[in-house]
């Protein structure tokens, strides 16, 4: 049964696989697991987000203000989001916040992205890409993984 963190209150909740996974609500705080949107994270809040997450993906798009292909991905990386949830849970991490993260992540350019799935780096590529390039590549990791 898949797991995730509630991106309001952060509690870990369960999805039931009989239930549809786009309308559910968390169990504690009763706010909508999925927003459609991607959620923007703390390096604490990642690394809930990647220790509680299970039978899912996390995608996490690491970026910065001063980035002029950040500002322009950020736009079609919630595009993806609308695309990609509830199969990936999508996650933006500010690297000038949290430079130790980003350090932890190895990151020699941005944009970046890392795609998780039970706690593990299964993927990663850096630079722009559209909506479609972005759905385009998680779906093939992924699979890639599942083979």
């Amino acid at each position: 049964m898949p797991q995730l963190v509630c991106p309001g209150c952060e509690a870990v909740n369960r999805l039931p696989e009989d239930r549809d996974a786009a309308a559910a609500k968390c169990g504690r705080c009763s706010g909508k697991l999925f927003r459609g949107a991607p959620l923007e994270v703390t390096g604490a809040q990642l690394e809930a987000h990647r220790r509680s997450t299970r039978g899912m993906a996390i995608l996490l798009d690491v970026w910065a203000p001063w980035c002029g292909p950040c500002r322009a991905m950020a736009p079609q990386f919630a595009a993806a989001a609308g695309r990609l949830e509830p199969e990936i849970r999508l996650l933006k991490l500010n690297s000038d916040a949290n430079p130790d993260v980003a350090g932890a992540l190895g990151i020699t350019g941005i944009p970046a992205l890392f795609l998780i799935s039970d706690g593990q780096l299964i993927a990663r590529k850096a630079g722009l890409m559209n909506a479609g390039q972005i759905v385009a590549w998680a779906r093939q990791a992924l699979a890639a993984k599942a083979a």
